[in-house]
């Protein structure tokens, strides 16, 4: 597909990143030349170097041939007009950065309609809903979900005293009754689609899909069930922040916000009377153990500063927080936390690009069994998507066991009119299902993309 991007800060960097692997032909737009220059020299893609919401500059992009448009420059009204002029052009989808939390849900249903956005993006809300997912099920370092919610999909990291290192996963599931599926096993830098006969070890990172239920259901057997936060302290006041705090108010949960802007305080205490605002330096170890950091129940770092965010968690860690989330933006710092010992990590522009692949994957092959919901897993290395089967799917009402599935493919669950199957190979898909596919190294487009 033809797509073009205005705006090349991180989270348009990271989509053209993300569509160039994936095939599509990029044109990056953005008035700062420094940001083109650095384009040009990693990819092999046309780059213009000018206002994207200009006539000309479009006209020179192909707009008319385009098949998406996607703005994500730092204003959100810039990023709504070059929408505007980009869909009145010829382009048939137009997707706008909007953050500024003043467009609330019946502003942005408006808009939407009014200037026929095809989508909207707010990565703060979308990295806040991510962390959110992750303190409610606090043993996990990742939760993703599919089909509105009714399956999920959890990473967690095997630590030297887990119950399960030393077992085969036929062994596992012998042993502890539930209704799961380990899917996916990350050793070191590789990966594996497991069988039943693969052996855990320590330092193993899990991918474990099932409803929420038996997720927690087998957890309390395996004795490493941890409740969801209930006392959350947040250093850093910006967009997250307040999303995030949002939701964790909304769900009962008592927050501590800790910025060093008093200006940002006030604001916040204004919109969000229930949560706790202290104005104070974050990277001051007394003052965080004043404020109670040690009877919190999760420490969320989300300043602007990856090192900082870093240095914060792992002394929260050193203070046996129960649950300890950083957001770090630099994959090279990401790997570095990780080696240090941090295993909850949030990275907004992989969540942007990741929404972005799968929205672009789906208008792609709109008529077939599309994507319905895509994510990156495991640093990049495994893709989850979820697949609507379509009434002409070649190799529906067909056992599995028959089915020939390539190699580093698996097939981790069949929702059926909102029931979780985890599949046998007994097993069919029928149309009308929603299948979510694990795949390594491997990039998939349309659910018969996993047939050899």
């Amino acid at each position: 597909m033809k797509i073009i991007v205005t705006g090349c800060g991180k989270i348009g960097v990271a989509i053209i990143d993300s569509l160039v692997k994936e095939g599509h032909d990029v044109i990056a737009i953005d008035n700062r030349l420094e940001a083109i220059e650095e384009i040009r020299d990693i990819y092999d893609i046309m780059c213009i170097c000018a206002n994207g919401a200009d006539f000309n500059t479009l006209n020179e992009a192909g707009i008319i041939s385009a098949d998406m448009f996607i703005a994500v420059t730092g204003s959100d009204e810039l990023n709504m007009l070059s929408c505007i002029i980009a869909k009145k052009m010829g382009a048939k989808h137009t997707v706008a950065r909007v953050r500024n939390p003043e467009y609330n849900d019946k502003n942005l249903g408006f808009i939407k309609q009014q200037i026929e956005l095809s989508l909207i993006l707010n990565p703060e809300y979308l990295v806040a809903q991510e962390i959110f997912n992750i303190l409610k099920f606090p043993a996990a370092v990742n939760v993703e979900t599919f089909s509105r919610r009714t399956f999920e999909m959890a990473e967690m990291l095997l630590r030297d005293n887990s119950p399960i290192i030393g077992m085969s996963l036929s062994e596992l599931r012998k042993k502890f009754q539930a209704n799961y599926l380990v899917c996916v096993v990350q050793r070191d830098e590789q990966v594996f689609i497991p069988d039943g006969n693969f052996v855990l070890e320590s330092g193993d990172r899990i991918g474990i899909t099932a409803d929420t239920n038996e997720i927690q259901k087998l957890l309390k057997m395996l004795g490493i069930l941890q409740k969801s936060a209930r006392d959350v302290m947040v250093l850093g006041g910006g967009r997250i922040a307040y999303y995030l705090s949002k939701m964790l108010i909304a769900s009962g949960n008592s927050v501590k916000i800790v910025d060093k802007d008093r200006e940002r305080c006030e604001f916040l205490a204004d919109l969000l009377p229930q949560a706790r605002v202290i104005n104070g330096d974050g990277t001051n170890q007394e003052l965080l153990l004043e404020e109670g950091l040690t009877s919190s129940d999760a420490f969320v770092s989300l300043t602007g500063m990856d090192e900082e965010n870093i240095l914060v968690s792992i002394f929260a860690q050193t203070k046996q927080v129960k649950k300890v989330i950083a957001k770090v933006n630099g994959i090279e710092l990401s790997d570095m936390a990780e080696k240090l010992g941090l295993d909850c990590i949030v990275t907004p522009k992989q969540t942007i690009s990741g929404i972005i692949s799968r929205y672009a994957r789906a208008i792609a092959n709109s008529e077939g069994s599309n994507v319905e919901t895509l994510y990156k897993l495991m640093d990049g290395k495994v893709e989850a998507a979820e697949f609507n089967v379509a009434n002409d799917f070649e190799y529906k009402d067909i056992p599995l066991k028959d089915l020939k599935i390539k190699k580093n493919i698996l097939i981790s669950g069949i929702i059926r009119k909102r029931k979780v199957i985890i599949p046998s190979g007994d097993d069919v898909i029928t149309a009308g299902d929603r299948i979510v596919v694990i795949a390594a190294n491997t990039v998939l487009k349309d659910l018969s993309d996993i047939m050899r």
